[in-house]
C-alpha cells in the first residue's frame, strides 16, 4: 500500500499514522485556567526530548471533525502551566474515562474518579493515583497549522517530578514491572508495558559492536538464525576465542543451541557453540 496524505480524508491518513507510529507513551495532561477550573484529559502525541534541561513536548491536535481545539490547549494559553501524569495498567480505564468531552468546568477528577493532590511548583493538580508526576512550565507552544488534525506542539520544562516510592527498586530506579506502564496503539488498543512483554538488549555503551559484515560468512549467512540472532552476536566487540572447555550437546543441532542462548541472552554462550560449526 502507498498512500499520499492528500488523497485520502484526514481522519482515514491519521488512523493509519496511529497504527503504525506505536506504541507512544501517554501523557495525562492537568491543566487549570484563569478561573481556577482543572482539566485532565490524556494525549499521546507525547515524550521526553532532554534532561538538562529536561523537556517534555505533548500535542493536542485540533479536531479533525470541526476544526476545534482542546480545552488543554486553551487553559495553556491562559496560565502556561501544566502537571503530566503518567499512566499505568491500574488507572488505564478511569484515564480513558476521562477522555470524554465533558462540557468546560466540568472536573475530570470527578467524573473519572481520579484524587487531585496539590503540586509544588505549578498551579494544576496532580493526580495522586499516577505513579510519577511531572510538574512543568510551558515554555512556547508551536502551531503546525490551522486546519483540522493539525497539532500544536505544548514545551514543557520539567521543574518538579515525583514518584511513587513502590515503583522503585532496591537501587531507587524505576522497575518496569512495578510501574506497569500502559502505551497507546492505533484504534482502540493499547499494550502494557510489563511482564513477558519487556525484555533487554544489550548495548555496548564504551565501546563499539563488531558489525554484521564482521561475521563470519557460515554465521550470517544461516538459514535460521534470524537477524535479531544475529544482530546480538554482532553486538560484541570481536569473535571470542573458542573456550576447549565449554561442553556442547552433541545429540542437537548447533544453531538451535545457539538460538536457544542467545533467546535467553546468553551471548558468549552462543558463540562458543557457534565457533563449532564447520
Amino acid at each position: 500500500m502507498i498512500i499520499k496524505p492528500s488523497e485520502i480524508k484526514t481522519a482515514q491518513f491519521h488512523a493509519y499514522l496511529l497504527g503504525a507510529i506505536a506504541p507512544r507513551p501517554i501523557c495525562f495532561a492537568s491543566t487549570i485556567n484563569a478561573k481556577g477550573n482543572s482539566n485532565l484529559s490524556p494525549y499521546s502525541f507525547f515524550n521526553i526530548f532532554g534532561s538538562k534541561p529536561p523537556i517534555a513536548i505533548f500535542s493536542p491536535a485540533r479536531r479533525v471533525r470541526d476544526n476545534t481545539i482542546k480545552h488543554t490547549l486553551e487553559n495553556i494559553y491562559e496560565t502556561k502551566e501544566v502537571v503530566i501524569n503518567v499512566v499505568n495498567y491500574a488507572m488505564v480505564q478511569q484515564m480513558s474515562l476521562s477522555s470524554c468531552e465533558y462540557p468546560k468546568g466540568v472536573s475530570e477528577f470527578e467524573k473519572a474518579g481520579f484524587t487531585p493532590v496539590p503540586s509544588t511548583l505549578v498551579k494544576p493538580f496532580r493526580v495522586k493515583e499516577s505513579p510519577a508526576q511531572l510538574e512543568c512550565k510551558v515554555l512556547e507552544v508551536k502551531e503546525t497549522g490551522k486546519e483540522g488534525g493539525a497539532g500544536n506542539l505544548i514545551i514543557c520544562e520539567v521543574v518538579m517530578m515525583h514518584i511513587q516510592d513502590e515503583v522503585l527498586n532496591e537501587m531507587g530506579q524505576i522497575d518496569p514491572h512495578k510501574i506497569d506502564l500502559v502505551a497507546r496503539m492505533g484504534a482502540d488498543y493499547y499494550c502494557r508495558a510489563s511482564g513477558n512483554a519487556v525484555f533487554e538488549v544489550a548495548k555496548p555503551n564504551m565501546q563499539l559492536g563488531m558489525g554484521m559484515d564482521a561475521l563470519p560468512p557460515l554465521i550470517r549467512n544461516s538459514r535460521i538464525l534470524t537477524g535479531n540472532h544475529l544482530g546480538q552476536l554482532a553486538n560484541c566487540t570481536q569473535i571470542p576465542d573458542l573456550d576447549t572447555e565449554f561442553v556442547v550437546e552433541e545429540e542437537i543441532d548447533l544453531e538451535l543451541q545457539a538460538i536457544t542462548y542467545l533467546e535467553s541472552n546468553q551471548v558468549e554462550k552462543a558463540w562458543q557453540v557457534l565457533l563449532r560449526r564447520k
